[in-house]
């Protein structure tokens, strides 16, 4: 079978080259960090590390983690690494208390990142004949840039369409011959589903491949994207805080993701001890931007759960694979490819005079995530009356909306009707099958 690589050379290099190169950029990193994140340099001077401590990938274990706690105390420049005048973007996610994550980016940032994001596009078999239809969201999303970059650099025809706007998805699919389709997997299920309606055949569709992303789902959703579209839809993962979606993709053997460790190196540690455990072990998912240059994160704890692997694959890569995301450690949830932290709610409740008696129910229904808040009532608030109601369920959403970037439901319900256990009221219910 011929393979698609975007840089053969590195994604096929043999696994003493690959940690040479790794040692090599990391002991600069380190260097890079210390001089220029006094955060950082804090973190390492009370464990007692020092640059020249870090010889190779052999002693990365010395270095402090950091993790979404210290990003939000670090907010907005405190881990910034290089002068202002040298970075030329910024993405953002939304975060745990309002305080976004912002990630800085350097030209050459930029250029890694979308190297990363072309490897991609080409495994999945994108040259510059192609038609890549970009339909994740474009702006502080790291998703549609990460993409659009990756499509150019390759040479395909880019349409950047962002998120919505379905007819028009359509429209510009079947008459422009869109090939590749990039945007997260429950938009490309609405989207199949939609020409599915249009009495569109899956022969009839352009498309050869998807890419797909930024939320989690299962190995029947894929099959279903893949009858639906007539396509070969394959994962993509990353994280704003690392670069963005390309930190590591999945290629033709659809047996977890290839992590681009030329730039990410990857480690799996026990979540509670922080202990590094051996390769194909379950456990937290830590990363290392080796060669970022604005915004590099060393041992940074993604709070995913899985497993890593360098069984041999059949596409002839030699790079690491990670499993899909098995879980996470903390409480945050994933909804329509946006980070929803319970601790978000609550701020909002608090900053709108309600208590912090809430519950999150998330379902997903037709293959699009369903997102409801019920919360209670307080004493003071309490009214029979349903246009008061109807009322401060809409404000309520409203203020949600702006902290989260996404629209809940907003349920107001009477006060202690939220079932306890314990005494404490069960604050997510996800529905979704989600493994």
């Amino acid at each position: 079978m011929s393979q698609n690589y975007y840089q053969k050379e590195i994604e096929t290099m043999s696994a003493e080259e690959m940690k040479k190169l790794q040692s090599e950029k990391l002991v600069k990193q380190v260097k890079h960090v210390y001089e220029n994140v006094p955060y950082y340099r804090n973190l390492m001077d009370e464990k007692g590390v020092k640059p020249e401590d870090i010889k190779g990938i052999d002693d990365l274990h010395k270095l402090p983690f950091l993790t979404k706690a210290d990003l939000r105390d670090a907010y907005p420049y405190g881990l910034l690494a290089k002068p202002l005048e040298d970075c030329v973007r910024i993405h953002s996610t939304s975060g745990t208390t309002g305080k976004r994550v912002v990630a800085f980016y350097t030209q050459n940032d930029v250029d890694l990142w979308e190297d990363c994001c072309a490897r991609a596009i080409t495994t999945a078999g994108g040259t510059k004949k192609d038609v890549c239809q970009v339909a994740y969201g474009y702006g502080l999303f790291t998703g549609g840039m990460g993409l659009h970059g990756g499509s150019h650099k390759i040479g395909c025809l880019t349409l950047p369409m962002s998120s919505g706007n379905t007819e028009r998805q359509i429209q510009f699919m079947t008459d422009l011959g869109a090939t590749i389709l990039c945007c997260t997997p429950s938009y490309a299920a609405y989207i199949g589903e939609s020409l599915k309606e249009q009495g569109y055949k899956p022969e009839d569709i352009p498309l050869k491949a998807g890419i797909f992303g930024a939320e989690p789902w299962t190995e029947e959703m894929r099959k279903g994207i893949e009858k639906t579209l007539g396509i070969k839809a394959y994962d993509i993962y990353g994280l704003t805080e690392t670069t963005g979606p390309g930190v590591a993709f999945e290629c033709s053997e659809q047996t977890g993701m290839h992590v681009n460790e030329d730039h990410f190196y990857a480690e799996i540690i026990d979540p509670d001890t922080g202990e590094v455990l051996p390769e194909g072990s379950k456990g937290e998912l830590v990363f290392t931007s080796l060669d970022k240059e604005a915004f590099p994160l060393l041992r940074y704890r993604t709070r995913d759960i899985c497993v890593l692997s360098r069984k041999k694959c059949s596409c002839g890569r030699t790079l690491v694979k990670m499993a899909k995301p098995m879980g996470r450690t903390d409480d945050m949830l994933i909804i329509r490819g946006v980070n929803v932290f319970p601790s978000q709610i609550e701020t909002v409740l608090l900053n709108e005079g309600y208590e912090p008696n809430y519950q999150i129910v998330v379902d997903r229904v037709n293959n699009n995530d369903t997102f409801e808040v019920n919360v209670e009532m307080t004493a003071e608030k309490f009214t029979d009356k349903l246009s008061d109601i109807i009322a401060m369920e809409k404000s309520l959403a409203n203020a949600m909306k702006v902290m989260l970037g996404i629209n809940p439901s907003v349920h107001l319900v009477a006060p202690k009707s939220i079932a306890r256990s314990e005494g404490k009221a069960v604050r997510v219910i996800d529905k979704r099958k989600l493994i």
